[in-house]
């Protein structure tokens, strides 16, 4: 005779329904509020039958107890009624509808999103990868995500369709869009799908091209982006800094001067100073009113001077951003870059950051503890906390590498420390007193 272990399949259908049930059972799902509506409603309605017959057949019935003992009476025996029919019907099918896995999906569904429309309302500042990375890991925890994105790219497919439909670069937008989207693999594919041959398509990506045509049919990129984001059903919004053709220039160590994004990272010099033309260029609408609503304001990850700052040099932005009582938080990139950051640690990019803005635009700076091996076909190294002293912020670690990609963050580590800080949890940190930026180290 063979003993079950507890682990069959009726052991393991048990266990998936009653998971679905305390799913199901969580309270602020919006379901068991309107079984409860509608079980009121039938008691109401049997009380309109009772009235109605008692009037229409002249039922005079006997008054065996006073009234409101009858009452009572009659009222938990249709209670008790109720409960034993939902009791037994859920032993007699419950289990097994609960465990089936479209019932357990669409419970895991509604739960999921459920939560997520609760979550902190979050606004994104940056570009690039390290932008669509960070919205990966947030939207698995909030849907309330103001992805505010540079437009500053001149190369590739982006920097074609700028200059010849005058559009701003769409290639940024295109990546976020995708990493917000419900179903990420064929949406990736399909709109990250770049042609290798046609005249004209050739080294085109078919998001980019789609966010173009969009921009021309809705009559403005805001409107575009808005439209694509219910088409991808996308767990958050994307905006563009600023609706000016935003072109970039560098001053470097050697007193040369660089113009144009895709320029900016070839020279090998230190950067000493990043310039947007035009100065005066203002935040696109939504943009101020998105920082001022957030509940956190993450800068970064991403490229600094091409991808962060740009963003932060727009009229209106860093002052809205410094004025915030929100939790402010700089994700420091995993690794340098060569031809911007290269030889940077943890202070290094905070004093860049700092110097170009306030020391007040970010209160945290996240920065990854984690090691790793980075070989070829990477020039980069991982970036460190050296242990010099920082103005006006905290220095939180923690292991945050992609180990398929370790120049780059893991998506779910990064939320998982970002929501850590601002629920309060930041974990490994270390605080600095106020010092001049650029003082001696």
């Amino acid at each position: 005779m063979r003993m079950s272990n507890g682990s069959g399949p009726g052991m393991r259908t048990n266990m998936s329904g009653r998971s679905a049930f305390l799913r199901f059972a969580h309270i602020g799902l919006g379901i068991k509020r309107w079984l409860l509506l509608g079980s009121i409603g039938v008691g109401i309605t049997a009380i309109g039958l009772a009235f109605v017959f008692k009037n229409v057949l002249d039922l005079s019935l006997p008054d065996v107890l006073p009234w409101y003992f009858e009452g009572v009476t009659i009222g938990v025996v249709g209670a008790a009624a109720i409960l034993l029919s939902i009791y037994f019907l859920y032993r007699s099918i419950g289990p097994t509808v609960l465990a089936s896995p479209n019932i357990a999906s669409l419970t895991d569904m509604v739960y999921t999103r459920r939560q997520r429309s609760r979550g902190p309302r979050v606004a994104t500042i940056g570009g690039g990868t390290g932008m669509s990375t960070l919205l990966r890991g947030l939207k698995a925890h909030t849907d309330n995500i103001s992805a505010i994105v540079t437009v500053a790219d001149d190369g590739g497919s982006s920097g074609r369709l700028r200059d010849g439909f005058g559009i701003l670069p769409p290639g940024d937008f295109r990546n976020c869009l995708v990493a917000l989207s419900d179903d990420e693999t064929l949406i990736r594919d399909l709109f990250q799908y770049r042609f290798d041959r046609g005249g004209g398509l050739e080294g085109h990506s078919f998001g980019n091209l789609f966010i173009a045509a969009m921009s021309e049919i809705t009559g403005s990129l805001e409107e575009a982006l808005a439209e694509v984001s219910r088409i991808l059903t996308a767990h958050g919004r994307v905006l563009p800094a600023t609706t000016a053709n935003l072109r970039l220039s560098a001053r470097f160590s050697d007193g040369s001067v660089v113009r144009g994004e895709s320029s900016i990272g070839t020279t090998g010099e230190s950067i000493e100073e990043l310039t947007i033309h035009p100065r005066n260029a203002v935040a696109a609408p939504g943009v101020i009113e998105a920082i001022q609503d957030a509940e956190m304001i993450v800068i970064g990850p991403g490229s600094l001077y091409t991808s962060i700052l740009p963003n932060l040099l727009v009229t209106g932005i860093r002052d809205a951003v410094q004025s915030s009582s929100a939790k402010k938080v700089y994700v420091c990139n995993v690794a340098t870059e060569s031809g911007e950051t290269k030889g940077y640690s943890a202070a290094d990019h905070v004093a860049a950051l700092q110097r170009h803005t306030s020391t007040e635009i970010a209160d945290y700076v996240i920065v990854n503890s984690g090691r790793a091996n980075i070989g070829p076909p990477f020039a980069d190294h991982l970036v460190r906390d050296d242990g010099r002293p920082l103005t006006h912020v905290k220095i939180v670690a923690a292991d945050l590498i992609d180990r398929n990609f370790p120049v780059r963050h893991d998506a779910g580590r990064l939320a998982s420390c970002i929501l850590g800080v601002y629920y309060g949890a930041e974990g490994e940190q270390r605080s600095e007193p106020a010092r001049p930026v650029g003082a001696s180290r």
